[in-house]
């Protein structure tokens, strides 16, 4: 699918595969629409979206200092575009603190959350570190080490590690430093409680640095559910896509 100019600034691109309710995926930093590759199955039964957020993937960038509010608007611009007045969003990783603040910013676009290894702020030592690495290794010039480390992380197949690899390689290094930068400082605790649509939240059983975040979650979101993924640590979407899927459809279930 073509680049889609939603302002007279950025091109987002995105795909658009199924019918039924929207689903809308957002990725991590660099990673890019490839991380929900095997979501694609949920196509049978829902609309799912997946894009790249600008800076990242085959998404154009702009001069703007990258926020996260601006990304949540760069997402609220796509569905202006599709013409989709409420959507589920899915966020992985950093990209949950995206759909945090989507949720928080357009309360009325959105009819449920899922959050996959999300956090609302960055407060422990495992967690920050890893984001000042990416900072350092974008910085350094590292962008390809990154890449094969995210390719090797996430895929499943050496073809599925390279094409992830080859995808992390289109982000522009300098949005990516902002994202990572920007990610690292956001914080959204205390607004949580100010979310009223149905919240699932997903983890892995071997991924311990979220399970504090969870638990924070849950203090400010009282009626958030939550799965724990026995044996998963952090790559969900694509190590453990199978059981995945079945627990979106079930919470798309719920939705009805």
């Amino acid at each position: 699918m073509p680049l889609t100019k939603i302002n007279h600034r950025v091109s987002i691109h995105f795909e658009k595969d199924g019918n039924g309710e929207s689903i809308l995926f957002v990725h991590p930093p660099g990673m890019g629409l490839v991380t929900f590759n095997l979501q694609l199955p949920l196509s049978k039964k829902y609309q799912v979206i997946r894009m790249d957020l600008r800076g990242n993937g085959k998404s154009t960038s702009s001069s703007e200092q990258i926020t996260l509010p601006l990304l949540a608007k760069d997402i609220k611009e796509l569905l202006d575009y599709l013409q989709i007045e409420r959507v589920v969003l899915c966020g992985y990783s950093n990209g949950g603190s995206i759909v945090q603040e989507f949720a928080l910013s357009y309360p009325n676009r959105v009819r449920g959350i899922i959050l996959i290894g999300g956090f609302p702020e960055v407060n422990t030592f495992l967690l920050r570190s890893e984001f000042q690495l990416g900072i350092f290794t974008v910085k350094m010039r590292g962008l390809p080490l990154l890449a094969k480390v995210l390719g090797k992380a996430h895929g499943t197949t050496n073809e599925f590690k390279k094409e992830i690899e080859n995808y992390v390689l289109k982000a522009n290094p300098e949005i990516l430093y902002q994202m990572y930068v920007e990610g690292l400082k956001y914080k959204c605790t205390e607004r949580l409680s100010s979310i009223t649509v149905p919240v699932l939240l997903i983890s892995g059983a071997r991924d311990y640095y979220i399970h504090s975040y969870q638990k924070l979650i849950g203090t400010y979101i009282k009626h958030a559910d939550k799965v724990v993924i026995s044996k998963a640590r952090h790559q969900i979407p694509t190590k453990h896509a199978d059981e995945l899927n079945f627990i979106i459809d079930e919470f798309m279930n719920k939705l009805k």
